[in-house]
């Protein structure tokens, strides 16, 4: 159950319009997650500085059980997203940043319960 989260200072005009299912659909893919439970938040418009500069810029954190836990996997997983993001963002790898999160299954609730006991 993966959770994206796209924050950047462009404005909601600069973000190309269903960003939302693309990364969706991108991060099933480099996750090997189904997409029916992959989680995507995206937010245009924020004050925000990469690097120490207000130029155009974007941060993506990913959270996920079970993928996300080594830096052999993060490299590609990384590598994968950044390819992806400079395309549809049209900014430079400098301007982006990505954080990832490795989660447990008792620290995501669905159901009424945790994802341990589903």
């Amino acid at each position: 159950m993966p959770f994206v989260e796209l924050d950047t200072n462009l404005p909601a005009g600069r973000v190309p319009a269903g960003l939302e299912k693309r990364l969706c659909a991108a991060t099933a893919a480099i996750l090997s997650k189904p997409e029916d439970r992959v989680n995507v938040t995206v937010r245009p418009g924020l004050a925000m500085a990469v690097n120490g500069s207000t130029e155009p810029c974007a941060q993506l954190l990913i959270s996920s059980i079970g993928v996300v836990g080594t830096a052999e996997d993060n490299r590609g997983h990384s590598a994968r997203f950044f390819e992806f993001l400079t395309k549809e963002l049209n900014l430079g790898q400098d301007r982006m940043i990505i954080r990832f999160f490795p989660l447990e299954p008792w620290q995501i609730g669905k159901k009424g319960t945790v994802m341990t006991f589903l």
